[in-house]
């Protein structure tokens, strides 16, 4: 019963995050999914309907298992996707954490990538 509940209240935040945030091609939007294992970001050109750029721990630049807790693997992420959408000539972005706080995990994604000169 308590998880039907969460999904609703999961579900209604992220409408309520989702409407706020839209990506163009020259500033994507940063859509972060975060399971228990893993991380994964991705730009989205919602305009053109098109990924620009994406991350993960899954990542073959970041090895087979990064080095640390969850937390710096996931800045770690962040650093790799502002590293490939900085080659894009891409370095302004608006950040959509979803049905996720925006705290422990996806906060430090979020640092990393600024930490690597994207602007949100």
């Amino acid at each position: 019963m308590a998880t039907k509940r969460i999904e609703k209240i999961r579900a209604k935040r992220k409408k309520r995050v989702r409407g706020k945030v839209f990506g163009t091609e020259q500033r994507p939007r940063l859509s972060v999914f975060r399971s228990a294992a893993h991380i994964y970001v991705q730009a989205i050109a919602d305009d053109a309907g098109r990924t620009l750029a994406e991350a993960s721990t899954l990542s073959k630049e970041l090895g087979s298992s990064p080095a640390g807790n969850k937390s710096d693997v996931a800045r770690a992420v962040g650093k790799l996707l502002a590293k490939r959408l900085q080659e894009a000539g891409i370095r302004d972005c608006v950040f959509d954490r979803g049905r996720f706080l925006y705290h422990g995990r996806v906060k430090a994604l979020a640092d990393g990538a600024r930490e690597a000169g994207l602007n949100f």
